[in-house]
C-alpha cells in the first residue's frame, strides 16, 4: 500500500526553481521539441518570460527587429518647403533644396588653399583647364559628402576631390595628369596605383554621388562671393 501512495514532496520540488537559477520553463524550451511558442504557466515569473522572448528572437534571426533598424537609419533631410507668397489667408509654398555644405567644409577648403603644393598647382594652371571655379566648388561639395571632420582634410583629399571633379565634368585626360607630378614629383608612376585606390575609397565614402547640380554650385559660391577662387572663370579667358 505504501508504493501506491503519491509523493507530494517530489512533485513540489520539481516545480520550484533549481539551485542553478534555471526554471522548468527554460529546461522544457531547450530540450523538448515542439511549436515555436512553448506552453507558459500563468504563475511563471516575468523575468523568465523576458528571457524566453530574447532566446526565441536570437534563434529565429540574427537581425534586430525592424522598428529598431528604422530608428537607426534616419534619412537626412534633402528638401524643405518655404513660403513663397502670402496674400490674405492664402499662401503659396515652393520647394527648396537644403544644401549639405556647412561652413566648416568651406573653412577646410580655405585652409588647404594655403598649402604650398596646392598654391603652386593653382598658379601653374593658368588656362584653368583643371581648376576653374566650378571644379573647385565641386571640391567643397565632395568634402561635405565624404563625411570627414574638417580637421581631417589634408592635401591628398584636395587633389582626390579635384581629380574626381575632372572625371565628372572634363573629357580631356591629359591636364589632370599634372596632379601626380605636383603630389609625388618626377617619379610619380609608382605612386599612381595608390592614388587610384585612394580615389576609389574617397568616391565610396561619398556613397558614389559625384554629380553636383548647378544650383548647389551657385550656393557654394554665394557663401563667400568675394573669394578669389571664384574669379577663376574659364569663360572670361581670351
Amino acid at each position: 500500500m505504501a508504493r501506491c501512495q503519491p509523493q507530494p514532496q517530489l512533485e513540489e520540488r520539481s516545480l520550484q526553481p533549481s539551485t542553478s537559477g534555471c526554471s522548468l520553463l527554460e529546461v522544457m524550451d531547450v530540450e523538448v521539441p515542439g511549436p515555436s511558442v512553448p506552453w507558459v504557466d500563468p504563475g511563471t515569473p516575468s523575468r523568465f518570460l523576458c528571457w524566453n522572448r530574447k532566446r526565441e528572437w536570437s534563434d529565429q534571426s540574427e537581425e534586430p527587429p525592424k522598428e529598431e533598424t528604422e530608428k537607426e537609419r534616419a534619412p537626412e533631410p534633402e528638401e524643405t518647403w518655404v513660403i513663397d507668397t502670402l496674400c490674405g489667408l492664402k499662401m503659396k509654398l515652393k520647394r527648396r533644396r537644403v544644401s549639405p555644405v556647412l561652413p566648416e567644409h568651406c573653412k577646410a577648403f580655405n585652409t588647404l588653399l594655403e598649402d604650398p603644393v596646392v598654391k603652386r598647382f593653382l598658379a601653374w594652371d593658368k588656362d584653368l583647364r583643371v581648376s576653374d571655379k566650378y571644379l573647385l566648388a565641386m571640391v567643397i561639395a565632395y568634402f561635405s559628402r565624404a563625411g570627414l571632420f574638417s580637421w581631417q582634410y589634408q592635401r591628398i583629399h584636395f587633389f582626390l576631390a579635384l581629380y574626381l571633379a575632372n572625371d565628372m565634368e572634363e573629357d580631356d585626360e591629359d591636364p589632370k595628369q599634372a596632379i601626380f607630378y605636383f603630389l609625388y614629383g618626377k617619379n610619380n608612376r609608382f605612386q599612381r596605383p595608390l592614388f587610384q585606390k585612394l580615389r576609389f575609397q574617397f568616391f565610396c565614402s561619398m556613397h558614389c554621388r559625384a554629380w553636383v547640380s548647378p544650383e548647389e554650385l551657385e550656393e557654394i559660391q554665394a557663401y563667400d562671393p568675394e573669394h578669389w577662387v571664384w574669379a577663376r572663370n574659364r569663360a572670361l579667358l581670351s
